[in-house]
């Protein structure tokens, strides 16, 4: 069955405002070289999904500049591929009356024109604040197999490495795997099971219950509409069990970024058999090595010149590190320059940061020393 997909690129933004002041949450650089949308639209089109809106709320153009024409994601197409949909495009579709949108369900209100364009019998959303490699066909047919009215995507978080918060939705299922309560997290330990905010909808559902939901004022997903709903309408859960991450805090974001310098967690993300992650394809020259630089346990992307020591960390494409430079449990941005005889520890730099000589700045890993977009230390 033919499905079209739903991403909402801004909904999470205040979660991590460090990163999100200007650019949304969609367009947060991770791993060297992708964006976190590339992990949503990977899912899609790995899937068969050909049709995709990508709501925008504000402050997109980063995400602009990224995606493009989708081409590198095999969407740059006549029929279906991308659609960029801002927020309340007419007044016809202002349901909210001139609020913004702040919640999943209000910004479905915002693009029920969308919805009702559709010709597609099943929509998947998708929120950009979670990473993973999910092949959602199977999740699709079992949706279909099952005459669902929803079907959640949920993972298997262990908290001892992954903090969760309190807004994660908690599912509970029957033998048969259909959804019998849902909750919040309440501090859990050990392995808790959680929604990834990854939803498979019947359209026709979608329609009425967001037409409902206009008119009884209704605001989140969650509670007003699978909460209220349960036991009468069909809400099953499908399982993921592959690597699974959210980025939620600052925190958060350092700690999903080091787990793909281990190996194992890094091959369950990336190389999953006919599941890649897509993104955007830059001709860059190959990164220099200089003879005084020394590289261990990192991710290095292209066009970086190293002159110093990097261990245990993350540079995106165009890093210069200096002579007599350490970099350590690090992740610098795109275009980042660090002069010589700096030391860095537990540092995030955002683009066009630059470092000058002699400078030592440490972090921790529960707190890592975050450095602005262009700025200079």
């Amino acid at each position: 069955m033919r499905a079209a997909g739903l991403i909402f690129s801004n909904i999470h933004d205040a979660s991590i405002p460090e990163l999100t002041s200007r650019r949304t949450m969609a367009s947060i650089p991770f791993g060297g070289r992708y964006r976190l949308i590339d992990f949503a639209l990977s899912n899609m089109v790995n899937s068969g999904i050909t049709k995709v809106g990508l709501i925008t709320h504000d402050n997109y153009q980063s995400l602009l500049d990224h995606i493009g024409n989708g081409k590198d994601w095999d969407l740059a197409r006549r029929n279906g591929g991308i659609k960029l949909l801002p927020p309340f495009i007419t007044a016809y579709d202002n349901a909210t009356a001139g609020k913004v949108y702040t919640t999943r369900l209000e910004a479905l209100m915002g693009v029920m024109s969308f919805i009702n364009r559709c010709s597609e019998e099943v929509l998947v959303l998708s929120d950009c604040d979670v990473i993973c490699n999910v092949d959602l066909s199977l999740a699709i047919e079992q949706h279909i197999k099952n005459n669902a009215d929803i079907t959640l995507v949920s993972a298997m978080v262990d908290t001892a490495e992954q903090e969760l918060d309190a807004k994660a939705q908690v599912p509970v299922l029957d033998e048969e795997g259909r959804l019998t309560d849902i909750s919040v997290y309440e501090g859990q330990q050990g392995k808790v099971e959680v929604c990834s905010d990854i939803l498979i909808v019947r359209r026709a559902y979608l329609q009425r219950v967001v037409t409902e939901a206009v008119a009884r004022g209704y605001t989140s997903f969650y509670r007003d509409i699978i909460y209220r709903n349960l036991g009468r309408d069909r809400f099953f859960v499908v399982r993921y069990d592959g690597f699974f991450a959210r980025v939620n805090s600052i925190e958060s974001y350092f700690r999903c970024s080091m787990k793909l310098l281990d190996r194992k967690s890094r091959v369950n993300l990336f190389y999953r058999r006919n599941q890649p992650i897509f993104t955007k394809v830059r001709n860059s020259a190959p990164t220099r090595y200089l003879p005084s630089a020394k590289v261990t346990n990192s991710l290095i992307a292209d066009g970086c010149v190293i002159e110093g020591t990097v261990e245990n960390s993350i540079l995106f494409r165009g890093v210069h590190v200096g002579k007599g430079t350490v970099v350590r449990n690090s992740i610098l941005m795109q275009d980042t320059y660090t002069g010589e005889n700096v030391t860095l520890g537990c540092v995030i730099t955002d683009k066009d940061v630059v470092i000058k000589d002699d400078r030592t700045l440490c972090g921790h890993e529960t707190l890592p020393f975050y450095i602005g977009k262009g700025m200079t230390v």
